[in-house]
């Protein structure tokens, strides 16, 4: 397997599994202070190494009155001081060309959303900015399909990569996931992380926003690590009823600490 790392924190079979955790979007810079802190806090106790998300642009909305984000410019200048305040590294994702650039000097992980992984301009521009690229497969593909766009990373010269597992379409408004999908793009040579939260969303489910199903989240952690993984993705809210988006397939943090607690045993088991 390639090695991929970020700061201190590696990925593979050798090390230990990797949290990627935090809201859906950003809300404010005290409620994105508060969160990474949290959940950082959680992850140093039990020993999980800790990588911060949350977006600061949701483009890709069913609804135009669908919540956003702050946009790129305060978006980037809230992950920036988490990433200064905090001593975390920073994911988030992006979803034109033209913002790639200003991303990059903040964002330790630059990943492509679902909808744009088979976007070459967008995967190529990212890629050529020698930052880990973390892509998620689309709910439309099957996992033999990353490969193609491994190869438009590798083709800038680029072999940070992350694949990122999120369920696939099943019927309409509905997801599921294939387990076997973490070992045949493993077998590409590149860590996966399985995203649980977003992989029991209900898309459209609520007719303008989506639905999901988080009494799943916790098994669905426990079998993908089970079954071999090197990292969860898993969006965390101190109130996901009331968030503004996402709110329906967000854990809070005392769901996070159980799981984390959970799969820990799991990959020491292995």
């Amino acid at each position: 397997m390639h090695p991929v790392s970020v700061g201190n924190i590696k990925f593979g079979d050798r090390y230990p599994l990797v949290l990627i955790a935090g809201p859906c979007a950003i809300e404010s810079e005290s409620s994105c202070l508060a969160a990474a802190g949290s959940i950082k806090n959680i992850a140093a106790s039990l020993g999980i190494p800790f990588i911060f998300k949350s977006s600061f642009d949701k483009a890709n909305r069913l609804s135009a009155d669908s919540y956003r984000g702050p946009g790129l410019k305060k978006g980037l200048a809230i992950l920036k001081k988490v990433k200064a305040k905090l001593k975390v590294p920073i994911l988030s994702d992006v979803h034109c060309v033209k913002d790639i650039p200003l991303a990059a000097q903040v964002l330790d992980i630059i990943q492509i959303p679902a909808f744009l992984c088979r976007q070459t301009d967008i995967v190529l521009a990212a890629a050529r900015t020698g930052k880990v690229v973390n892509i998620k497969k689309g709910q439309f593909l099957a996992p033999w399909d990353i490969l193609p766009i491994i190869k438009k990373v590798e083709s800038a010269g680029n072999k940070q990569i992350l694949i990122t597992e999120r369920g696939v379409s099943f019927g309409y408004n509905n997801l599921v996931t294939d387990l076997r999908s973490l070992k045949i793009m493993r077998d590409f040579g590149y860590p996966v992380i399985y995203d649980v939260t977003h992989s029991v969303q209900l898309p459209g489910g609520k007719g303008t926003c989506s639905g999901g199903q988080t009494e799943f989240v916790a098994g669905l952690s426990r079998a993908a690590v089970a079954f071999g993984c090197d990292g969860l993705f898993l969006e965390v809210h101190p109130d996901p009823k009331n968030a503004p988006c996402d709110g329906p397939n967000m854990i809070n943090f005392k769901e996070l600490e159980d799981i984390l607690k959970q799969i820990k045993k799991i990959r020491q088991a292995l």
